[in-house]
């Protein structure tokens, strides 16, 4: 990523709550506005549009979970001038309504959400492998399929692999996923190996894609793990708790690895 592109995405974080316009992004990055669009998208995988409407829902989602802000104050803080419109638009990225997903988050209720599946569609297997960055031993894996490289909406098809600490590479299996183009997804909760006691959980993302499946063969891919980059695409649909389940954690309460990965994704 070169650094117009960097510059652009600090601007965004900055003034996401601002009424921002396309040519204010391109001049934060000191390109013209075409040649800006184009190569962003080259780079990032989605407009500088679509990139500052996702962080307004990101941005969203870390207020409903670490403030006592109303719904209504969040949507006018993220630059939202409608309170239905930003209703509709977090809901249609994040799975779940603003309201219940602070209700339910906090409770630590999320679970794997619903596929957007129509028996009527023909579908194919994707199987593939995920590894691991050295020095980091993982729990449990979230795969996905998604119809934008951002990992938002209701996924075409989804598991959670859970796996031995030690297990890299491992291997997934995706069934039902409907023919069409689709990108792959994966997202973890990390422990470093260093054993000890106050090592930090870390996020891991990782993708490929687009895929484009018809026919009834099993499409392969691999998945390589990394930590998140601060440049990265945020994650906006709520995915369930990622804590390994032998760790001693209260049920009524998100374990750590849950609450890391909902205010940082």
């Amino acid at each position: 990523m070169n650094s117009a592109h960097e510059r652009a995405i600090r601007f965004i974080y900055e003034k996401y709550s601002e009424p921002l316009s396309l040519a204010d992004i391109a001049n934060s990055a000191i390109v013209s506005r075409f040649h800006f669009c184009r190569t962003f998208k080259d780079a990032i995988g989605v407009t500088p549009g679509r990139y500052l409407s996702a962080i307004r829902i990101y941005q969203a989602k870390r207020m409903l979970l670490n403030t006592r802000m109303n719904v209504t104050d969040i949507a006018f803080a993220v630059g939202y001038n409608s309170l239905g419109s930003f209703s509709n638009h977090f809901t249609d990225s994040v799975g779940l309504a603003p309201g219940r997903f602070r209700r339910i988050s906090q409770r630590g209720g999320i679970g794997l959400p619903r596929l957007r599946r129509a028996s009527s569609v023909p579908d194919a297997t994707v199987t593939g492998t995920i590894v691991f960055p050295q020095g980091y031993s993982v729990g449990q894996v979230y795969v996905g399929t998604f119809d934008t490289p951002i990992v938002q909406r209701r996924p075409a098809a989804a598991v959670i692999i859970k796996l031995p600490a030690t297990a890299s590479p491992c291997s997934f299996e995706l069934t039902g996923v409907p023919h069409g183009t689709w990108f792959l997804r994966a997202v973890a909760v990390a422990d470093d190996t260093d054993p000890e006691p106050w090592t930090r959980r870390t996020l891991l993302v990782g993708g490929a894609g687009p895929v484009t499946i018809a026919g009834d063969t099993v499409i392969s891919a691999g998945i390589e793990l990394r930590t998140r980059r601060p440049t990265d695409l945020p994650i906006l649909l709520a995915l369930p708790d990622l804590e390994p389940e032998s760790a001693d954690v209260t049920p009524a309460q998100p374990g750590p690895a849950a609450a890391q990965l909902l205010r940082s994704a």
